[in-house]
């Protein structure tokens, strides 16, 4: 009876339409505006997977409108003197060239919605224990500098923001972008309460990579066999060990076989079956989870969409154990 009334009173906390094991879906219409028109990094694909989120009947009150980051939140991890150079649109050619896309005030406005974003996806995660974040991931930004298309890192101030408040002790990263994640790494080196995992291509940008907690680098070719035994020998292990409070997971689309800037050639199966096990092992375990799509840069842009939605209907369907067990709780509810 006890469990039961436990149950009841944890079922019917509810804020701004999360209730326990509703799946918050992070948004909004400007990252599909920005002028990257025939850029590799495209931003059709965060319409596309808007759509198709409309189209799989989420609930409105599940869809969150991502705010602006706050000066002060990005100050948790960013310098001051590379945040005055985004403010006053002072980056210097050297700068442009290193984060790879023109900078203007709208890529500076969707960086600073995208860190808003992974905010209140984690929170979200934290009340409700899942959330994703159509327009999240940009793990290349450096405290005092942007590159590889990341101009701020919203999974690093996401989790400033929470330790800082003691809303959480540990959290846990898990990178599996194509592409090492090395200015996450940078930015939590030496840190115990920060755990850094990355699965990458090492034959690919960046040249120069930085040390994570945990880094697995495979090599153009290696394919699904290597790729899947390489992620099994760690994961779920390192998330026992470390037993995070927070985890945020970016499930690259760029380890696809018909990726423009990656050459692991990994098939979709193999990713479906990646995800799978990110998702249903840190579900199993009770963790809050952030998912983030990261990097994908396919030929043809609806297999980077096809690969990112697999990923959030995935992210849906691990959510049904919370609807059923509700359901045979409190049937007339």
């Amino acid at each position: 009876m006890k469990k039961r009334r436990w149950l009841s009173k944890l079922f019917s906390k509810e804020k701004e339409g999360a209730t326990l094991g509703s799946l918050g879906v992070v948004y909004n219409h400007v990252y599909w505006t920005i002028p990257l028109k025939s850029h590799v990094f495209s931003p059709r694909k965060y319409r596309y997977l808007y759509e198709h989120v409309i189209r799989m009947g989420i609930q409105k009150s599940h869809l969150v409108l991502s705010r602006h980051a706050s000066y002060e939140e990005l100050k948790l991890v960013h310098s001051a003197k590379y945040l005055k150079k985004i403010w006053q649109g002072e980056l210097s050619s050297a700068d442009i060239h290193r984060l790879e896309i023109p900078f203007s005030p709208e890529i500076r406005e969707f960086a600073i919605l995208t860190v808003g974003g992974t905010i209140q996806a984690a929170e979200w995660a934290l009340k409700t224990g899942i959330a994703v974040h159509i327009g999240g991931g940009f793990h290349h930004a450096f405290p005092d500098h942007g590159e590889g298309f990341c101009l701020l890192n919203d999974m690093a101030v996401a989790t400033e923001k929470l330790r800082r408040e003691q809303r959480i002790e540990k959290v846990m990263i898990v990178d599996l972008d194509v592409h090492q994640g090395n200015g996450t790494a940078a930015i939590f080196a030496g840190r115990q309460d920060v755990f850094t995992f990355s699965l990458h291509q090492m034959d690919i940008y960046p040249a120069q990579k930085t040390k994570s907690t945990l880094d697995v680098g495979l090599w153009a070719g290696d394919g699904d066999e290597t790729y899947l035994q390489a992620l099994t020998t760690y994961f779920p292990r390192i998330v026992d060990d470390f037993q995070p409070n927070l985890l945020f997971y970016l499930a690259g689309a760029d380890p696809f076989v018909h990726d423009q800037l990656g050459g692991l050639k990994i098939s979709k199966a193999a990713l479906k079956k990646r995800d799978e096990l990110i998702i249903f092992e840190t579900r199993k375990r009770k963790i809050p989870l952030v998912i983030l799509p990261g990097g994908g840069y396919a030929y043809d842009l609806q297999d980077t969409v096809d690969i990112h939605f697999q990923t959030i209907k995935l992210a849906r369907k691990s959510t049904r154990q919370w609807s059923l067990l509700r359901k045979k709780l409190f049937p007339f509810k």
